[in-house]
């Protein structure tokens, strides 16, 4: 019994900040072309920590992207600057996005 409680508080512990980085995306109106499993305007969230994967300059790259827009990375739409994401939050999003599998 204590082994499951245990368990549980360690799951609810490591949920909250994925929670709170997602809350943070979708406070930062991320959420409107972006998704977690699938393709909306742009790339779920999943498929960018894939194509990312492994990379050494993934974190660094993404926050780049979120701040100052991309083109050209998952096809013609490109991705706008998002001018209410300071540069600590861009960080913050970009690793829950590269944490994501």
């Amino acid at each position: 019994m204590n082994r499951v409680l245990i368990a549980l508080a360690l799951a609810a512990t490591a949920a909250a900040p994925a929670m709170a980085d997602e809350a943070l995306a979708k406070s930062k109106n991320c959420l409107a072309c972006h998704a977690t499993d699938k393709k909306l305007v742009g790339p779920s969230y999943k498929d960018v920590a894939k194509k990312h994967a492994g990379q050494k300059d993934a974190e660094a790259t993404l926050v780049e992207h979120i701040m100052k827009g991309s083109k050209g990375v998952y096809g013609p739409v490109p991705m706008p600057p998002n001018a209410n994401v300071n540069e600590a939050e861009a960080k913050k999003l970009a690793g829950w996005i590269l944490s994501l599998k």
